[in-house]
């Protein structure tokens, strides 16, 4: 480390104690990377390492953290998507680099675009009207996530204007746009009133997401499916002899889970002292030892269950049991309403968005479900492929509900179905998955 010959000793020492220690390890663990932590403990630091490793796209398979008597240690076992441990010099060299400052920018901005924030309740054809508006006022959607739980809907928008390529700076033009955009997310039946804002920048797209659908209050609806056997188990305990509460949750691993967790913590005001994190097969167990900010643990019962409630909700707001379609064609105006209304005009559901744009190439994600919340009839599927063009739609995953809907059918009403016609469903599930990657 080079210093700057104007500083003392004493500043030295400083910077040398709040500069976080990296340390990446490939030969200690046989299955996955070792990225290793160690700095003075700081507000956001545990968040801000996961977010990190998160945004590379990276799976924490295993974690340990501490950070008692003002000093924070951590060790996170990650692999690659594939399961795989890192190996690509410039991914670790990214990590390091990103993880030895002493105050990270987490700033994300949006380069040459105008953010917009959406939040209401959710309906069917919701998105199709909302991208028919942006259409119809000459915005050109840029990048798109959209969120959906228990019957609300959280979305952060980044447009430009169609002629210009510009972002949209004219107030009149944007009041214009949050007015038409805040009729339709409020519907007819809207006791609360729909949110529509813009912003010039933001902290992380997904965080804000969580913190919007928290604003909302999500985690206080009832749930507009019955709870499933994977929905995820939260308990909150105090430990009094240590001051600590105990938080255990418990569900299905998936992508980015760790970082849905603590940033919900974050949000909520608590601090995680200790924490294991552990993954079996494609079960996850996370066990944390929190305060509030203010070194007090949960106080009365009303607080346990909220803390339940939200962490429940920050689970389940990104797992889907859609089916997942990928959009990937030559991007054009009015792309995004079309290919939604051919969703709304055939049943389906949007629950789950990422939408970008990249080089005049539209690449995008939809979850699907019927139109109320049900899996999608895998016809329908093939019909809505065939109005938007087999080769620019395909279907990436069936949800396991599809096996499950097709043992339930056996045996119903008294009546068994045959062998034959469970076959002919069979072959044509797989018929269907074989022209989606042709």
């Amino acid at each position: 480390m080079e210093w700057h010959a104007c500083l003392d000793e004493y500043e030295k020492l400083v910077i040398r104690m709040t500069t976080p220690r990296v340390v990446i390890d490939n030969a200690v663990c046989p299955t996955a990377t070792l990225v290793k932590v160690d700095s003075a403990r700081r507000d956001g630091i545990l968040l801000d390492a996961v977010q990190v490793l998160t945004d590379l796209n990276l799976s924490i398979k295993k974690a340990y953290i501490s950070s008692d008597g003002q000093w924070f240690m951590d060790v996170f076992h990650v692999t690659d998507l594939n399961g795989n441990k890192l190996t690509d010099e410039s991914v670790i060299s990214y990590i390091e680099q990103s993880l030895e400052t002493s105050f990270p920018d987490r700033s994300h901005g949006f380069d040459g675009s105008t953010a917009l924030e959406l939040t209401g309740t959710d309906r069917v054809g919701l998105l199709s009207e909302v991208f028919a508006v942006l259409a119809d006022l000459q915005c050109d959607v840029v990048d798109a996530k959209v969120w959906t739980h228990n019957g609300r809907i959280a979305s952060l928008i980044s447009v430009k204007d169609c002629n210009s390529g510009s972002p949209i700076n004219d107030s009149q033009q944007i009041d214009r746009i949050k007015s038409r955009l805040r009729n339709i997310l409020r519907g007819d039946n809207d006791i609360r009133s729909a949110k529509t804002s813009v912003s010039l920048a933001i902290t992380h797209t997904e965080r804000r997401l969580h913190q919007m659908m928290f604003a909302d209050s999500d985690y206080g609806r009832k749930p507009v499916l019955q709870c499933r056997e994977d929905s995820p188990v939260v308990t909150v305990q105090n430990w009094a002899e240590k001051g600590y509460s105990v938080v255990n949750v418990q569900c299905k691993d998936r992508a980015k889970l760790l970082f849905d967790v603590v940033c919900t913590l974050t949000d909520m005001q608590y601090v995680v002292f200790h924490a294991t994190i552990n993954t079996v097969e494609d079960k996850a167990y996370m066990e944390f030892y929190v305060r509030h900010t203010d070194g007090t643990p949960i106080s009365c019962e009303a607080e346990r269950q909220r803390v339940v409630q939200c962490l429940r909700a920050a689970v389940e707001r990104r797992a889907s049991d859609g089916v997942r379609l990928e959009l990937c064609t030559s991007d054009r105006q009015g792309l995004l309403a079309n290919v939604t209304r051919t969703f709304r005009e055939n049943g389906l559901n949007v629950t789950r968005a990422e939408i970008s744009t990249t080089n005049d190439i539209a690449r995008n994600v939809f979850y699907v479900t019927d139109a109320i919340g049900n899996v999608a009839d895998p016809k329908i599927i093939e019909t809505v492929r065939e109005k938007i063009g087999l080769g620019e739609l395909k279907v990436k995953e069936l949800p396991l509900i599809y096996h499950e809907r097709e043992e339930a059918a056996v045996g119903v009403g008294g009546a068994v179905l045959s062998l034959g016609s469970l076959l002919r469903k069979n072959l044509y599930n797989l018929g269907l998955l074989i022209k989606s990657y042709s």
